[in-house]
C-alpha cells in the first residue's frame, strides 16, 4: 500500500499527537507556569519601538468586495446574526479566486515605502479558509480546488524575513465554516485549532506577532474602553495550553489579548486608545471603511492618517493600519499612493515616532506628545500659536521645529508656553523637538 506525501503528513501527525500532548511541546505546558502567558519586557518594548505595522485583510471574498468572515450567510454560531452571502456560495468563493498580480515583495516593498516596520496578514478569518498551506483542511488556499494553488503565508513570511520587516500572523479561533465549532463536538474543534496555530509557528520561520480575533468584547477599562479577553473564555479555546504551544515554538513572538487571556498588549478598533504608558496597546484602524476590499470605498485623508499615527504613538500605543488587497493580488494605487504619503512625512519627522514612549505630557487640546533620551516631542495637531505644557520634571534646555528653526519659549507658574514660528509649520503634524536637561 502507498500513501501520497500529504497522506504521509497527515498520517505523521496523528501518531505523533497520539503519543504526546498537542503541539510538539514539553509534556507539561501548564508546570511550566506563568511565564508562558505573557513576553519579556525586552521583546515588548521591541515590538512598541516599531510603533507602526501593515494589516492586511484578504481572502476570495474579494471577489464579491464585501466585508470578510462577516458577509458570509448561514449560522454563526456563538454570535448571531448572518451575511448576505449564501453560505455555499460564500464557502465556494475559493474556487474562482486567482489573483495572478499577487507579489508578496510589492507588498513588503510598500510597507517599507509607508514607514511601517511589521506586517501582519490574516492567516484564517472568522470564515474558516486557510490561506495558507494546512495539512488539518481541505478548505485552504492550496486546494486541489483551488486555481492558485499557491501558499499565501509562505510567500508573505519569506518577502518579510528577506526584507528585515518584522512577520505577524492574524488567526481567527471563531469559525462558522467547520462543522465542530461551538457544538458537543467542541472539543475536536479545538484539536483542529490547535494543530493550525502549531503549522503557522513551526511551518514559516520567526514569526513575531499572533493577533487573534475571538470576537468577545466586553466594555471594560481598557486602552480603548474595551477589553477583549475574559477568563471564562481561555477555556472555550484552551488558551493557556495554546499559549504554552506558541512560546515553546516562538519564544520572542507577542500575543494579543483575543483570545480569552490578557496577552501582551490590549487592541482598540477603529479608534484611537487611551492614554496608557502602564500596559502596550495597539490600535487596528482601517484606511479606508471596510477591512477587506471594497469598490471606491472611502479613504481617510493623508491630515487623518499622519495625526492617527501621532496620537497613537502620544498615548504610548502602537498603529496597525489596514489596507484590502484587490481580487487580482494588488493593493489599490489610491491606498499605496497615501501610504507613500505617510512614509514621506515619516522620513521627516520618523524620530519623534520609532522607539519613542508616550508623554511625559498626557493628550492635550493642541495635539500630544512623545519623548526618548533627553527629548520631548510635542506633536502639535491644530492651528494654534500658542502651545502650553503643564510642568514637567526637568528643565526646558532648547526647542525646535524638526528643521532645526527655534522655538520661542517661555516659563510660568502653570508650566512651559511655547510659542510657534509663522514659517516652518507642517499642515498634519508641526513637531516640536524640546530637549530638557
Amino acid at each position: 500500500m502507498s500513501f501520497c506525501h500529504r497522506c504521509r503528513l497527515r498520517l505523521m501527525i496523528i501518531l505523533f499527537l497520539a503519543t504526546c500532548p498537542f503541539s510538539g511541546l514539553k509534556p507539561s505546558v501548564e508546570a511550566q507556569g506563568a511565564r508562558y502567558l505573557k513576553a519579556s519586557g525586552d521583546i515588548i518594548r521591541k515590538w512598541q519601538d516599531a510603533r507602526f505595522g501593515l494589516f492586511i485583510h484578504w481572502g476570495p471574498v474579494s471577489l464579491r468586495g464585501t466585508e470578510i468572515g462577516w458577509s458570509r450567510g448561514g449560522e454563526r454560531r456563538g454570535r448571531g446574526g448572518t451575511g448576505s452571502i449564501p453560505a455555499y456560495e460564500y464557502d465556494n468563493l475559493y474556487r474562482h479566486f486567482n489573483p495572478r498580480d499577487f507579489d508578496a515583495r510589492e507588498w513588503v516593498a510598500i510597507a517599507r515605502a509607508a514607514g511601517m516596520k511589521y506586517l501582519v496578514f490574516t492567516a484564517k478569518h472568522h470564515d474558516g479558509f486557510s490561506m495558507f498551506d494546512t495539512s488539518a483542511s481541505d478548505y485552504r488556499i492550496t486546494s486541489p480546488d483551488s486555481p492558485f494553488g499557491r501558499d499565501i503565508v509562505r510567500e508573505l513570511a519569506d518577502a518579510c524575513h528577506e526584507a528585515g520587516l518584522a512577520f505577524g500572523l492574524y488567526y481567527s479561533p471563531v469559525d462558522w465554516y467547520h462543522p465542530d465549532y461551538r457544538t458537543e463536538n467542541h472539543d475536536s474543534y479545538i484539536s483542529f485549532m490547535h494543530e493550525q496555530v502549531r503549522e503557522l509557528c513551526t511551518n514559516y520561520g520567526q514569526l513575531d506577532i499572533l493577533w487573534f480575533d475571538g470576537l468577545q468584547i466586553h466594555p471594560m477599562s481598557g486602552s480603548g474602553g474595551e477589553t477583549y479577553y475574559d477568563p471564562s473564555w481561555a477555556k472555550v479555546w484552551d488558551a493557556q495550553r495554546l499559549f504554552g504551544s506558541i512560546r515553546s515554538l516562538q519564544p520572542d513572538i507577542v500575543i494579543n489579548n483575543r483570545c480569552g487571556l490578557e496577552g501582551d498588549f490590549d487592541t482598540p478598533e477603529q479608534h484611537v486608545g487611551f492614554y496608557q504608558t502602564d500596559r502596550a496597546w495597539e490600535s487596528c484602524i482601517t484606511i479606508c471603511r471596510q477591512w477587506a476590499w471594497k469598490p471606491d470605498d472611502e479613504m481617510k485623508s493623508l491630515t487623518e492618517c499622519i495625526r492617527t499615527l501621532a496620537q497613537c504613538a502620544g498615548g504610548d500605543g502602537n498603529l496597525l493600519f489596514n489596507v484590502g488587497p484587490m481580487t487580482n493580488g494588488m493593493i489599490e494605487d489610491r491606498q499605496v499612493e497615501r501610504l507613500k504619503e505617510i512614509g514621506a512625512w515619516m522620513s521627516k519627522y520618523g524620530e519623534s515616532i520609532y522607539s519613542t514612549r508616550g508623554g511625559p505630557v498626557p493628550p492635550q487640546s493642541w495635539g500630544v506628545s512623545t519623548h526618548k533620551h533627553d527629548t520631548v516631542y510635542l506633536h502639535v495637531l491644530c492651528d494654534d500659536q500658542i502651545v502650553c505644557i503643564p510642568k514637567i520634571d526637568r528643565k526646558v534646555k532648547e526647542a525646535r521645529l524638526m528643521d532645526g528653526t527655534k522655538v520661542e519659549y517661555s516659563l510660568t507658574d502653570y508650566g512651559t508656553v511655547f510659542s510657534l514660528p509663522e514659517k516652518g509649520r507642517d499642515p498634519h503634524d508641526t513637531v516640536i523637538a524640546v530637549t530638557v536637561k
